[in-house]
């Protein structure tokens, strides 16, 4: 179990089974906010299915493939940050996160983003980490530059987004620079 305070409000921490159904809720209630940018909110129809997704984020964690963790204000669930395709010799990693709509534009995706990298950094030990978006999603270019990453590149026409197929863009940071940033 992963617990990384943000602050006396926010904490991230790994989701547990129990939190199945909360998750469910914040994300059925954003679907139509979420959906656009992230696939996998259109597999998420049950709560089943957020069953599903924690018992995989646990057993992923545990193999030191990927970790999940849940944006909790004061308990409750608002979002979300992930570090997946965590490749070990090269000391990488991608991250994602999302948010309900209501907690957008009050700092708090960029405020546990710091301490989500914060954490990965030091005690994790990557040496980068990677944000992948689609060019249109304008919110996450946004957050990727608050957090001192550089485009890195651009994958032409290497997603599918609402039936049509776009490019993602490559964001990366690495921890020299982090590091750099935190003493600047």
């Amino acid at each position: 179990m992963v617990t990384i305070p943000v602050n006396d409000k926010i904490t991230l921490r790994s989701y547990v089974r129990e939190d199945a159904n909360a998750l469910f809720t914040a994300v059925n209630s954003m679907r139509s906010h979420l959906g656009p940018w992230l696939d996998w909110v259109g597999y998420t129809t049950k709560p089943e299915h957020s069953e599903q997704f924690i018992q995989d984020a646990l057993q992923q964690l545990e193999m030191q493939e990927a970790l999940a963790l849940g944006i909790f204000y004061d308990g409750v669930i608002i979002g979300g940050v992930g570090m997946h395709q965590w490749d070990h010799r090269v000391k990488k990693a991608q991250i994602g996160y999302w948010l309900v709509k209501d907690y957008e534009g009050k700092g708090i995706i960029t405020e546990s983003l710091k301490c989500f990298f914060d954490f990965l950094f030091s005690k994790i030990g990557l040496n980068k980490i990677e944000i992948h978006f689609v060019a249109a999603n304008k919110r996450s270019a946004k957050v990727a530059e608050r957090m001192g990453c550089q485009i890195e590149g651009v994958l032409r026409q290497s997603a599918v987004r609402n039936g049509s197929i776009e490019n993602v863009v490559i964001a990366g940071l690495l921890k020299t620079e982090w590091m750099a940033a935190a003493r600047g």
